[in-house]
């Protein structure tokens, strides 16, 4: 298990600063994160793909109605749509473009405002290339489902992460992580 301690910091491109916490890429533990965020709180979270110039930020219609593992790649069906992500042992394609395609980082994140505070969390993974397959945009104490401002902060709201962190990483939840008082974009 690790400690609060071992996060690194990642300053991204005038985005703010990030603390990430590395997590497994084993395809049972990729497996069960993606499971976890999907099922039990599709209704707060947005995901897509976030890189210099485009912010994909999908939320969920409804709750999966099935997900899969097929030959290293892990489907989430919401009916109308789905998506797949490589996050096992992938052959149909060939040994090298296997290795590229499957998760090679997955981490957990929050980002930092001037003040020091978190003002975002999430979950990122990463092919062999480094390329981005998706974030998880966890659900934010200063934002609504409908990512409108709160008025006031509601920490109720980092029940996702502190479940992350303690499940997958062994850690309690961090008063820091509620020390912010409001949404700053980056």
């Amino acid at each position: 298990m690790t400690t609060d301690t071992e996060y690194r910091t990642v300053d991204e491109l005038g985005n703010g600063t990030l603390q990430v916490w590395d997590l497994p890429t084993d395809t049972d533990t990729l497996l069960s994160i993606i499971k976890d965020v999907f099922t039990d709180h599709w209704r707060q979270i947005g995901f897509g793909v976030i890189v210099q110039g485009a912010a994909w930020e999908v939320a969920a219609p409804n709750a999966p109605r099935k997900i899969a593992m097929y030959d290293g790649y892990v489907t989430v069906d919401f009916g109308a749509w789905h998506f797949h992500l490589c996050i096992g042992e992938h052959t149909a394609s060939g040994p090298e473009l296997g290795r590229i395609r499957r998760c090679a980082r997955a981490e957990l994140y929050r980002r930092v405002g001037p003040d020091g505070a978190p003002v975002s969390w999430g979950l990122r993974l990463f092919n062999a290339i480094g390329e981005q397959m998706m974030t998880v945009l966890l659900p934010n104490p200063f934002l609504t489902d409908t990512q409108e401002l709160r008025a006031a902060p509601d920490f109720s709201r980092l029940a996702a992460w502190d479940h992350l962190r303690r499940r997958y990483l062994g850690l309690d939840p961090d008063p820091h992580d509620r020390s912010g008082t409001g949404f700053r974009h980056g």
